[in-house]
Parts: C-alpha cells; structure tokens; sequence
C-alpha cells in the first residue's frame, strides 16, 4: 500500500481505554439495578424496569467486550480518528487526561456545537510527539474547565468500587481472619 505524503503522523490505540474487570463489578451493576427495580416496582413506574436493565447490559458490554484498535492520523488539513475526519478550522483547543493508565486526548471544536472527539494515547512518547504537532494548530488547555457534567460524571464514577480496593479489602479481610484463627 502506498504511503500519503499528507499524513504527518499516525498511532494505532484502543478506540476507548478499557481495563479487564473481575465479576465482583457486574455483581455491583446487578446489585444496584435490582435495587432500582425494587423501587420503581413498588412505586408503581413498571415502564421504567426496561431502561435500567438496558444501562446494566450496556454496562456489562462495554465491560466484558475489549475494544477494537484504530487508526488515528494527524494530517496536513485535520485530524483524523477512527474514522472522522476534523478540519483545524474547526477545532478549538485539546487536552490529555488518563484513564485506566491510557492517556486519553479530546479535541473540542468551535462554537456553537463544541463537538468533543476523543482518543486513546497508548505511552508517553507518543503522547508528547501529538502534544508538539496539536500545538501548532490549536490551544493547549493543561487543566480543562469542568462542566457540571463532568463532574457529575466524576462523581459517579468515584461511587463505583475499583477492583484494587476489593482485592485490598479482600486481603485485609483474609489477613484479619489468620490473625483471629492464630490468636484462638
């Protein structure tokens, strides 16, 4: 296959950040999602069963299943990702943040959509080549403001257990218990 002389550089990474999880996360969502189901049964709203138990097959979806790669291009006119082609005139500014230990660079375009285009940096390296080549198009935000989604969507997602804290809990628990059995 012949090379475009117009891509400047391309990387191939995960099309969202995923992280294996153990079955004690779906246990959770299951857990949580009969205990709305309980409610919303006995307040009388049967129609609103079905939308939970969609979001908990979405959940368990986008846990069990790992994503596809895809390739990601910074050309001479846009960006390129998965698939979408962004022209830097539309595009407003960018910034990283991290998420299961991948990088993750979104994109924001200009008003009045604000259209936000998200990709997975896989290491540092290629996170600071991207960094150099966005910057001579668009404005780089270390810290991006943060809407009230944003931090609803971070306050949620601190709700749910990390699979560090059980196992660190699970330890715990078995510790204590050799000490009790050791002490009797």
């Amino acid at each position: 296959m012949e090379e475009n002389p117009q891509v400047i550089f391309s990387w191939k990474a995960p099309l969202r950040p995923y992280k294996k999880k153990s079955s004690t996360i779906l246990r959770f969502y299951i857990a949580v999602a009969l205990l709305l189901s309980l409610i919303m049964y006995f307040f009388g709203d049967k129609i609103l069963l079905i939308p939970i138990w969609a979001l908990v097959f979405i959940f368990y979806v986008l846990t069990i299943t790992p994503p596809p790669d895809v390739d990601n291009r910074i050309n001479a006119f846009g960006i390129e990702l998965a698939g979408v082609a962004l022209r830097w005139e539309i595009l407003s500014h960018f910034y990283f943040g991290k998420r299961f230990g991948y990088y993750t660079l979104t994109i924001v375009s200009r008003a009045p959509y604000f259209y936000h285009a998200y990709a997975v940096i896989p290491n540092e390296e290629i996170k600071k080549k991207i960094l150099s080549l966005l910057s001579q198009n668009l404005i780089y935000q270390e810290k991006p403001e943060k809407k009230f989604t944003d931090k609803a969507v971070d306050w949620l997602s601190n709700l749910i257990p990390d699979e560090e804290e059980i196992t660190h809990q699970e330890e715990l628990q078995v510790v204590s218990e050799k000490l009790r059995k050791a002490s009797l």
